[in-house]
């Protein structure tokens, strides 16, 4: 295969045909509030109390979900309005060569994201078998882990476009939103049972402020800002596309978090699962939700398959899929993921002032098709270095300000006001 050849074969950096453009706004809507939904969400939330009060967790919970959706549609619209992959953006701003880093580090963490999902799907898997009476034997994790990535491997055979329109669009979502509706139900009557007025005046017991819940809300919906344009690039039109994106992951964050502060509430737990497992029908409902955190495994695999498409474009993107799909259930069979979970958000840390750069360059006009190529772009380059120094920075000496939010706002107003003029 000649280079010119290979160039273009390489879907990933270039921008998608305008007659494969498919989705509209109820589409990715669809798509990302079944992304937004999962245990893993819930687990987060609860972890807001005992440290908040009601009010405060709740303040949290709203203002992070609109900000870190909003930003998720953000990016999605840009990868809408270029038709290019979140490496495909990744190349334009900071260079066909340099570029290649990121992008390998989008890879590993989304290794680590995949097989961080399997975990929880195994682990819940275990407990609701165990719950009805079944999986008491020593190999049921790992068969466990087997069945769902062997479920995965075979959702990675097929269409993407297809899996969102068919199958999210019309089965999986008012599946999910069902269990939802049911559990909060449960839990709300639970709440009335023992008093609204006394859990939502329940003081927080400190050890964690607003602003670093906040933080704490909005890394959910950052943590898949490296993802977002890769199904964004299909959409019809920028406006829907960030409109369905903001919107449905928005709903779900908020919810999915509140009824982790919820369940902590009513049911002060360390096992969310066996918390969620106690409320009446909540064998079916967490069943349903659990079978929905498979989009989110789906999801790492794609983008990943689409990344590792954009650095060996000798293989298709189905075929990088089902690698990344069986590595990453080889991970979460041999790795001691739990333990690995604060050097995967260490390492999402880095796509904070990674795409803050790129918003600045990009938005409102920014880009420009016929912008020089060149290997390295050092002015971006070095707002990215900068902005990881800032967010640790901040994390170690001013905890209580956060540091998502401060490090994407500094990254995206220096790299707005030093970008080319068209």
């Amino acid at each position: 295969m000649t280079a010119n050849a290979s160039s273009a074969s390489n879907v990933a950096l270039h921008p998608v045909a305008q007659e494969e453009r498919v989705f509209n706004g109820w589409h990715l809507a669809s798509l990302w509030f079944s992304l937004g939904v999962g245990l893993l969400v819930m687990q987060v939330g609860a972890y807001l109390m005992p440290a908040l009060s009601t009010p405060e967790a709740l303040m949290a919970i709203v203002g992070g979900s609109v900000v870190g959706a909003g930003l998720l549609a953000w990016v999605g619209k840009i990868g809408c309005d270029t038709g290019l992959s979140s490496a495909g953006l990744i190349h334009h701003v900071y260079g066909r060569h340099f570029a290649k880093l990121p992008v390998l580090l989008n890879i590993v963490q989304l290794l680590g994201w995949g097989a961080f999902e399997l975990v929880v799907m195994r682990e819940s898997t275990v407990a609701i078998g165990r719950q009805a009476g079944g999986m008491q034997a020593a190999y049921w994790p790992w068969l466990a882990t087997l069945l769902w990535g062997g479920l995965l491997v075979a959702l990675m055979t097929g269409s993407m476009v297809r899996l969102v329109r068919q199958l999210i669009s019309r089965i999986a979502l008012p599946l999910v939103v069902l269990s939802l509706l049911w559990l909060s139900w449960q839990f709300v009557g639970m709440a009335l049972q023992q008093g609204l007025p006394a859990l939502w005046s329940r003081p927080g017991a400190g050890g964690m402020g607003v602003m670093p819940a906040l933080d704490l809300v909005v890394a959910m919906p950052i943590s898949w800002l490296p993802l977002v344009a890769d199904y964004a690039r299909y959409g019809r039109h920028g406006r829907s596309a960030m409109a369905g994106t903001w919107i449905g992951f928005g709903i779900a964050n908020i919810w999915c978090y509140a009824l982790g502060v919820l369940v902590a509430l009513v049911l002060p737990s360390t096992d969310l699962v066996a918390a969620l497992l106690l409320a009446q029908g909540g064998l079916v409902a967490l069943s349903l939700v659990l079978l929905d955190e498979v989009d989110n495994a789906y999801g790492d695999a794609y983008s990943g398959a689409v990344s590792a498409h954009s650095l060996l474009p000798a293989w298709r993107v189905r075929t990088w899929g089902i690698v990344m799909a069986v590595a990453s259930t080889g991970l979460a069979m041999v790795l001691p993921m739990h333990s690995l979970e604060p050097f995967l958000l260490i390492l999402s840390s880095v796509f904070v002032p990674l795409f803050g750069v790129i918003l600045g360059r990009l938005s409102w006009g920014g880009y420009q098709l016929s912008y020089p190529q060149a290997g390295v772009q050092l002015l971006p380059l070095a707002l990215w270095l900068g902005g990881i120094a800032l967010y640790h920075s901040l994390a170690a000496w001013a905890p209580q300000a956060g540091s998502a939010l401060p490090t994407l706002a500094l990254t995206f107003v220096l790299a707005f006001a030093t970008r080319p003029k068209a």
